[in-house]
């Protein structure tokens, strides 16, 4: 299986810095969030938390090959920043049939400033994420096989 790092993180990356703008100033009406990504060979750096990995790469394919053996597993961070309850995180199968055979993750226990990981093994399909506790939309995730 092929997961592409630039793809997983920037769909996980554009939707939490959305969330936590909106927590922020932003206020309803007053125009579009704009949110900023930096990407470098195979990989944005705000998903890998600043960190350029220096990947060499002169063409799609070496992108391929280098996320293919960064493993399968995924570990998504959650941060609660400036929620000031509990809060919580959900991945899971988009739709009946993925929620049947696709892996899930969840947990809650996120108080103000607490910063949690979740761990999964992803397999392809299409997979919807959000928080219960702090109702948010379900966040889209597709995992493609190489």
């Amino acid at each position: 299986m092929t997961l592409h790092r630039y793809h997983l993180s920037s769909v996980l990356t554009a939707a939490l810095l959305a969330v936590a703008s909106l927590t922020g100033s932003a206020q309803a009406g007053q125009g579009p969030t704009v949110i900023e990504l930096t990407q470098t060979g195979c990989q944005f750096l705000e998903s890998e938390n600043g960190i350029d990995h220096g990947f060499k790469t002169t063409s799609k394919e070496d992108c391929e090959a280098i996320n293919t053996m960064n493993g399968e597993q995924r570990i998504f961070r959650v941060t609660n920043k400036n929620v000031p309850y509990m809060l919580g995180f959900y991945l899971r199968g988009a739709g009946v049939f993925n929620y049947a055979t696709l892996p899930s993750v969840s947990g809650g226990g996120l108080t103000t400033g607490k910063t949690q990981d979740y761990a999964i093994e992803l397999k392809p399909g299409s997979y919807v994420y959000s928080c219960p506790l702090n109702p948010t939309p379900d966040y889209r995730l597709e995992v493609s096989a190489g």
